[in-house]
């Protein structure tokens, strides 16, 4: 057919009929067939058969995900001195004697970047395994608080556990345990911080010591604190613990209890 001339694959021009078409209209035109048959010819020969499924595009898998490595635990450098934290906790009602009595035991210190006040939390070994960062500037009583990345949250901020002793006090900060140690010098041992309200710390002190029988809930005296005080202590009742709870005479806390007591 020399007076046709295929432009592209789908068109073609009729240089006798001066006309252009695409490739039904030539099979309709030049092959003398209806629509139908022209569709159906051109899925046979050139795309997809309605006899035939279309195959699905190739599986592509996702590129493998890549999973972070857990944080190392690392304490935060030290300051030379601990004179922020000093006058921040003294602030708050702790006594200046159990400030420096937690520092000396490697508990407590200053860190030298931004000045917080770090809690270390010891495993059974008195190895650091945990820490807690309270910045020692409330603006609005607003404070920065955070973990330090990396640490076991089940081996919080605590006393070391006496042997002899069948009892243990849970507080939610560890700065509540520091102010109710300012007040009554007790406990000196057997005591843990809940990291707010996480019995984990809880539940590894008392499978590290199976001689305690007794555990006294020192927790704060708001909502919060009152029903958990509550769903620890049935709980832990039912496992056969003897259990006691204490609150602040006043205030929220043991923290705001103490520093108000210092100001009367």
């Amino acid at each position: 057919m020399p007076h046709i001339m295929i432009k592209r694959r789908t068109s073609y021009y009729d240089n006798y009929a001066r006309a252009w078409g695409d490739a039904i209209t030539f099979l309709e035109t030049h092959h003398n067939m209806d629509f139908k048959q022209a569709v159906h010819y051109l899925l046979e020969h050139n795309g997809h058969s309605r006899r035939q499924p279309i195959p699905a595009p190739p599986r592509v898998s996702p590129p493998p995900q890549k999973v972070k490595p857990p944080a190392e635990f690392v304490l935060p450098e030290a300051h030379t001195d601990h004179r922020r934290v000093f006058a921040y906790l003294i602030k708050r009602g702790i006594s200046r004697d159990v400030i420096a009595d937690f520092i000396r035991s490697g508990l407590l210190y200053e860190s030298a970047d931004h000045h917080n006040a770090v809690f270390v939390g010891m495993n059974a070994e008195g190895k650091p395994a945990n820490a807690y960062k309270r910045g020692t500037y409330d603006q609005n009583g607003n404070g920065f608080k955070g973990d330090v990345p990396g640490g076991d949250k089940n081996n919080a901020f605590r006393l070391p556990a006496d042997p002899t002793n069948d009892t243990v006090f849970c507080f939610e900060s560890p700065i509540d345990l520091m102010a109710h140690i300012s007040i009554y010098s007790e406990p000196k041992t057997n005591a843990v911080s809940l990291c707010c309200l996480h019995d984990g710390t809880l539940e590894q002190y008392l499978k590290e010591n199976p001689q305690i029988k007794g555990i006294v809930f020192c927790l704060d005296y708001d909502q919060w604190g009152r029903e958990a005080t509550e769903r620890f202590s049935a709980n832990y009742s039912e496992r056969g613990y003897t259990i006691l709870a204490l609150y602040p005479p006043k205030g929220k806390d043991w923290a705001e209890y103490t520093a108000k007591k210092k100001l009367c």
